[in-house]
């Protein structure tokens, strides 16, 4: 989140550090994923003039405004057409092996149940790519 904050401001790692007078090193390490103590996080709030818990979040929406997103496959984008959030996408995957394992206890028919089980696996594939693209 920090990371994503510093972009959109269009500042440098040392750019940051001087506002938050915190060093160069500790703003890398926070930027990749390592844990950031209290007093940090509350620097780095007050410069982006941003409450504490909205550093921590994890990023999970599609920011579809930014030039990584278009520079996206168009099939990629159109597979995630209407989707802008990453848990969304997880639970039509949940939804879908659950009414996969409805029809085939319930009654089994092969098509729906193929059906849900493919929808199912193609979902969790897309939210693999995504993620692994992060585009969230």
């Amino acid at each position: 989140m920090i990371k994503k904050l510093r972009e959109r401001k269009n500042w440098s790692q040392e750019q940051l550090a001087i506002m938050s007078g915190l060093s160069v090193r500790t703003i890398q390490r926070i930027e990749s994923g390592n844990k950031a103590s209290m007093e940090s996080l509350k620097s780095l709030a007050s410069v982006f003039e941003v409450d504490v818990s909205k550093l921590t979040e994890e990023i999970t929406v599609i920011d579809k405004e930014s030039k990584y997103w278009k520079q996206q496959p168009v099939w990629f984008k159109l597979s995630l057409f209407g989707v802008n959030r990453r848990n969304k996408l997880v639970w039509v995957e949940y939804l879908s092996v659950l009414l996969g394992l409805a029809t085939w206890i319930i009654h089994p028919d092969i098509f729906a149940t193929s059906a849900f089980f493919l929808a199912a696996y193609l979902i969790s594939k897309l939210v693999n790519r995504a993620d692994s693209r992060k585009v969230w």
